[in-house]
């Protein structure tokens, strides 16, 4: 599918994963059995969906081909969104990571995204 894939952390998760040498996800992630991710298309919808008005949040970019069989590509939210979605069953290893940036929140109250982010 799509070559890159994104998260959204939070900073103080990040930090923790940095420690560790991997991002083992959030309560949510781990209440779900897998680490949420989105492709570019989809992250912006996602973002308001799940992350809206939160601050302190990181755009992480990530290969997807280096995770493998690990990452599946599911229907969301038991089939009720359209299209398929990323999810990484396992930890993301941190070399994986193509980049890290802060993800602010506009004077709207929503997440200012990268310009390749469409």
């Amino acid at each position: 599918m799509d070559d890159v894939i994104y998260t959204m952390v939070r900073a103080a998760d990040w930090r923790e994963a940095e420690a560790l040498g991997e991002y083992r996800g959030s309560a949510d992630d781990r209440r779900d059995g897998f680490l949420h991710f989105s492709a570019a298309a989809q992250l912006r919808a996602s973002a308001a969906r799940h992350r809206a008005g939160e601050a302190d949040l990181l755009l992480v970019a990530v290969e997807a081909a280096a995770l493998g069989e690990a990452l599946v590509w599911e229907p969301a939210s038991g089939g009720r969104r359209p299209g398929l979605f990323p999810h990484l069953y396992g930890a993301l290893p941190l070399p994986a990571v193509r980049s890290v940036a802060p993800l602010p929140l506009g004077a709207d109250g929503a997440h200012v995204f990268p310009p390749e982010i469409p």
